[in-house]
């Protein structure tokens, strides 16, 4: 046991031949001495000491001879035997497995490959892309983790490699396989060893979680108030038929609905009923709208806010209750449907209905108060391009904070021409002097205790200086717009009123709950009276009760009709770019007005005579809504206005526009005015064929 430890060791045997080769060798020259003489025993060992270097080196290179021989054969009996290790577990192996070369021919395949191919004839030789939707060039520039996504065909014969119908309907097919690749060569030729990892039992149950995963929602029935104003008798009956309508179709995709306070719905049903809900855009708000209560014909509404998004039930109710307010900051009648990629609309056909109560504008007068109180010091913005409701509403804010005690500015753009009159009536007073300051100035006293108040706008796109919006911490917005999309910045406070004529009526409504009576100068009181007659058109576009009743308060203040149209006053110029805009229009769909002008030199003057333009295409006959076209620089201005019966804000906010239901704009940079023209022509298109 000894012996064969030691000849086990490396080197053993040569050592010992070695060793032994030593041994012969004096042997051999022991005898030489004894039988010779002294002078021939020294040149006798010469000869030997030579032989047994001699020796050495030969048995050296023996063995290495030798142990190369073995090593070889050794290596190659156990590469013949690796091979064929691999080949039967790669036949054996249940994942399919396909070797093609640099071309894509199929040279091997085990039998799960047959089974998944479906094929009844030989693969080889055949192409890969025969069989399934990508090739062998597509797997292997592929760096997914988990192999290209591939999809197996149907079982074709190869004439049908190229038919166009075939290689469409091939793109529509699930790819619920995973190809990786592992490049290897024999005798310097390239192949390809594809392992294909089959997913569809992974994605059915995917599928099947997303199918099954929660949607809360939370359902507002908007004016039931309003319509019932003169048969409260009768609402009861028409809550019970709308409660009906909504439990029935709840029901009917195994959802549930609660009624958690008067009017208000709180809904739950699984993701899978979604798509059905999309395709038909909501159908239910259509058929709410049928409801009718005694001799009324307004239509009862109702808004929904939907949340399809990942985490917890307290997490999803929040974002529909974030989705809910967002629809009726819009103006309610449509549903806000709420996912991790973005907002969706639907619905917001029908005219904001307004409020016949004034208790929102006295809450949020008290809490604007509060914060104004808590602040070093206020700054007051509109959005570019100020009409007289934006700087008359910030004028407003203004006297509201001077009331509350706090300082404040009112942030403009002194080169705007468009308030130009206004600022210069106002300058000239002592109580106004450092109170308008630029955009760079109001960011010089900007603190941590700054309160930033926004007025007329909601898309941080169109604020005065967006820049200040992102460096003040504390922000309040108080506009009549609908709101297109949520803030970077949520403010701290928000009062948005749709239904509002302007912001120039929410204002004075919080001026007279607020001021005490004549406390209002008469210059304030006639701006604000000019916001609410430029965006009512004097008093005949989007006018409710709140909208007089503000009128009349700011008339018992001292404005007068006369003097707040003054501020409206047309220089020549102005009067004859409003007329470049009339003689170029075009009647589009019988019922649209569409004026253009591209020429070199507009100015933001041309972009107010726009929206003039577009106010005076209302009075041509059958004529419901028009929209005034101008480029300045690099920017195509859209003015766009309506009788009531279209939804301008829906159609340009297609265009990344928005606005009010019958007033709105959008601005398009670095887009020629003819393809605006089409998009503008497409929008309106898709818009009527909604309502129709």
């Amino acid at each position: 046991m000894k012996w064969f430890r030691y000849f086990s060791r490396p080197g053993a045997v040569k050592h010992t031949v070695q060793k032994a080769f030593g041994v012969l060798m004096l042997l051999i020259y022991a005898l030489i001495m004894s039988a010779s003489e002294p002078p021939s025993a020294i040149g006798c060992g010469i000869v030997m000491i030579v032989l047994y270097v001699i020796g050495l080196i030969i048995i050296g290179y023996a063995f290495k001879f030798f142990s190369l021989r073995i090593t070889s054969a050794a290596d190659e009996a156990e590469a013949a035997m690796f091979s064929s290790i691999s080949l039967d577990l790669f036949s054996r192996l249940y994942m399919p497995v396909v070797i093609c070369d640099n071309d894509g021919r199929i040279t091997w395949y085990n039998k799960a490959a047959a089974q998944i191919f479906h094929a009844g004839e030989v693969l080889y030789g055949r192409y890969l892309d025969q069989y399934c939707t990508a090739t062998v060039r597509e797997i292997r520039s592929s760096d997914a983790p988990d192999g290209f996504p591939v999809a197996v065909l149907p079982t074709v014969h190869a004439h049908f490699h190229n038919n166009t119908v075939f290689n469409e309907e091939r793109e529509q097919l699930r790819r619920d396989f995973r190809v990786k690749n592992y490049d290897f060569s024999i005798e310097d030729k390239p192949y390809s060893l594809l392992l294909w990892n089959d997913k569809r039992d992974l994605v059915t149950l995917e599928q099947k979680m997303a199918n099954a995963e929660t949607v809360v929602g939370y359902i507002l029935i908007d004016n039931l108030d309003e319509v019932l104003q003169y048969v409260q008798e009768q609402y009861r009956l028409a809550s019970a038929q709308i409660e009906s309508i909504l439990s029935r179709w709840i029901s009917d995709r195994d959802g549930l609905i609660r009624e958690y306070e008067r009017n208000k719905y709180l809904i739950v049903f699984e993701a899978r009923h979604l798509a059905d809900l999309r395709e038909n855009r909501f159908a239910i708000m259509d058929e709410i709208h049928t409801v009718r209560v005694g001799e009324s014909n307004m239509p009862v509404t109702v808004s929904m806010g939907l949340a399809h998004v990942s985490g917890t039930l307290p997490e999803k109710e929040a974002a529909a209750h974030a989705a809910l307010d967002l629809a009726l900051q819009r103006g309610g009648d449509q549903v806000v449907y709420k996912t991790e990629a973005g907002v969706e609309f639907y619905g917001g056909r029908t005219k904001s209905v307004q409020k016949r109560t004034k208790v929102k504008s006295r809450v949020f007068a008290g809490e604007l108060a509060a914060m104004i109180a808590q602040s070093s010091n206020v700054l007051i913005m509109g959005h570019r391009f100020a009409d007289h409701d934006s700087i008359g509403s910030c004028i407003g804010i203004f006297k509201f904070t001077e009331f509350c005690g706090v300082r404040a500015n009112v942030v403009v753009n002194d080169a705007d021409p468009n308030i130009r009159v206004c600022l210069e009536r106002f300058q000239e007073r002592d109580d106004y002097r450092g109170v308008f300051v630029d955009a760079p100035t109001a960011q010089d006293l900007v603190t941590s205790e700054t309160l930033l108040i926004i007025c007329d706008v909601s898309n941080p796109a169109a604020f005065e200086s967006q820049s200040l919006y992102e460096c003040v911490r504390t922000c309040v917005i108080i506009d009549h717009h609908r709101k297109t999309g949520e803030l970077k910045y949520p403010p701290a406070l928000m009062y948005i009123e749709p239904s509002a004529s302007s912001t120039s009526e929410l204002v004075s409504e919080m001026l007279e709950q607020s001021l005490p009576l004549g406390a209002l100068p008469k210059e304030e009181a006639d701006l604000l009276l000019a916001g609410i007659l430029l965006d009512t058109n004097q008093f005949t576009r989007n006018t409710g009760v709140r909208t007089f009743s503000s009128a009349l308060y700011l008339r018992s203040e001292g404005a007068s009709p006369s003097d707040a149209k003054m501020l409206f006053r047309t220089s020549p110029e102005d009067f004859m770019r409003e007329a470049k805009f009339e003689s170029n229009v075009i009647i589009y769909r019988d019922i649209i007005a569409i004026a253009v002008r591209e020429s070199d030199g507009a100015t933001a003057d041309d972009r107010i005579a726009a929206a003039k333009a577009a106010d005076r295409l209302l009075t041509v006959s059958g004529v419901m809504a028009s929209f005034a076209l101008v480029r300045v620089d690099e920017t195509v201005h859209i003015s766009a206005r309506s009788q009531g019966n279209l939804n301008v804000q829906l159609i340009l906010e297609r265009m990344r526009g928005g606005g009010h239901y019958d007033v709105a704009g959008a601005q398009l940079r670095g887009v020629p005015m003819q393809t605006v023209l089409e998009q503008l022509k497409s929008a309106i298109d898709t818009y009527l064929a909604e309502i129709t």
